[in-house]
């Protein structure tokens, strides 16, 4: 297969698979008489986004303001605090069992005592948010500057340079590709966790939705809403994608010899 073809076919492949999980799905409804209140076929959930496509714009759009502002707290929080475990030791050792114990507990029991200090509003959505996604963040950066090569170090102090250089000139671009995989894994996260929270603590965004469509029964709204919620992550992680392939692009083979 000739390079262009390639490029071709992976282009089209997500568009591809797509349309077959989609079409797979819409026949076995058909076959099988699934009724639209246990499954809706992909046709129904289709008529349910014309119908209520005003009520989905808006609510994905709250979504995505309150994941979005999360995630910036996660990201700024993130990188400060794993470049103090990356850089100090004793910070290293100090933190990482408060971390990790935090981590463990699950965010749906945090959201009532968000509630609970902050009452019903935008502000639980966005603190779940940012709890739920900063971890994966403040890990990653701090294993990408605990991989500089002792060899590596010591001839950078030969050379006179102090360990805030190092940490800046060295480190921090070291750990840019820990930074964007943890970026992937991190805004995922934040849109759980902000769904979560409307669910519980917000008159809006698609959480809110979802759990209103569900007290109602109307199975194709609550399908059409996690398809919003869909899109808008795709959207996301497509951006976090390309910002990555333009930042840190020198630190992945290129695939040219791949079959």
């Amino acid at each position: 297969m000739s390079h262009g073809s390639r490029r071709g076919a992976l282009a089209a492949a997500p568009y591809l698979f797509t349309a077959g999980f989609f079409g797979l799905w819409e026949a076995a409804c058909r076959l099988f008489r699934i009724p639209a209140y246990f499954l809706p076929a992909p046709s129904v959930i289709a008529q349910a986004i014309g119908d209520y496509w005003w009520q989905l714009a808006f609510h994905s759009l709250h979504t995505l303001w309150m994941t979005l502002a999360g995630f910036a707290i996660a990201v700024a929080f993130g990188i400060l605090l794993g470049i103090a475990l990356g850089a100090s030791r004793i910070v290293n050792a100090g933190s990482y069992p408060l971390l990790v114990g935090f981590n463990a507990i699950p965010k749906v029991a945090v959201v009532p005592i968000l509630i609970l200090w902050f009452g019903v509003g935008w502000v639980p959505p966005v603190m779940t948010a940012f709890l739920i996604s900063f971890f994966p963040i403040v890990v990653n950066v701090a294993t990408g500057l605990s991989t500089i090569e002792p060899e590596l170090e010591d001839v950078m102090r030969a050379l006179g340079a102090r360990k805030w250089d190092i940490l800046v000139k060295i480190g921090i671009p070291r750990s840019m590709p820990y930074l964007f995989a943890s970026l992937k894994v991190a805004i995922t996260l934040a849109y759980v966790g902000s769904v979560i929270a409307e669910s519980n603590a917000s008159q809006y965004g698609i959480g809110n939705l979802i759990t209103r469509a569900s007290a109602d029964f109307n199975v194709p709204l609550v399908f059409a809403a996690l398809i919003a919620l869909a899109i808008l992550g795709v959207a996301i992680y497509a951006a976090t994608v390309e910002l990555e392939r333009r930042t840190t692009g020198w630190a992945h083979r290129s695939g040219a010899g791949q079959a």
